[in-house]
């Protein structure tokens, strides 16, 4: 069987793919994210999370030609507004209030490129009904979540405290937790990665 290797240092994705019995390694992916984004200024969100995931994996396929390399993201829309990852504690509130009483759309994307061409891609949404939330439970959440949250698109994360922002979710969970794992999953079997 092909090696795997992940070209991220997410942790919920590395849990995702270890809980699932994937043998991976672990790369971090040099890319620029937001450089990316600018050029793709009025893209839909699901081709520039594919862009991303695709770049990643181009990226960290350089120094791996001989394996299969993955790589994701994820991005999150309200009102058609595009979210990055909160850059303070302050903006972190600030979009958490944005987020109140909206849906909340989710997108993931996963590619998995070897030697130098990206040779599978897949994009999923989820959509998560925030509740309205109080300004009191907004400051509550960020005393007990921040900085942990600072590293998640939509500032939560759905396996810990973060379920308490949402009324309903539709949606694959992985695709919340940031990566269609399903489809990853077929995409590794029908290329030998995993045992079919």
């Amino acid at each position: 069987m092909s090696a795997l290797v992940l070209a991220s240092q997410s942790a919920s994705r590395r849990a995702m793919l270890t809980e699932a019995g994937v043998p991976f390694t672990a790369r971090a992916a040099d890319v620029d994210e937001r450089g990316i984004e600018a050029e793709m200024y009025g893209a839909a969100p699901d081709e520039i999370a594919l862009a991303l995931a695709r770049a990643k994996a181009l990226a960290v396929a350089q120094t791996a030609p001989d394996n299969w390399v993955l790589g994701s993201d994820s991005l999150v829309t309200v009102d058609s507004r595009r979210f990055d990852k909160p850059r303070s504690r302050a903006e972190a509130a600030e979009h958490l209030a944005f987020f109140s009483g909206k849906v909340m759309e989710l997108h993931s994307a996963a590619a998995l490129a070897r030697g130098g061409r990206t040779e599978w891609e897949h994009a999923d949404v989820a959509r998560l009904k925030v509740r309205d939330l109080s300004d009191a439970f907004i400051a509550s959440y960020l005393d007990a979540e921040w900085p942990t949250v600072s590293g998640c698109v939509g500032v939560f994360r759905i396996e810990a405290l973060g379920v308490q922002l949402f009324d309903s979710i539709e949606g694959s969970h992985f695709t919340v937790l940031g990566m269609p794992l399903l489809p990853v999953l077929g995409a590794l079997r029908e290329r030998g990665v995993l045992a079919a």
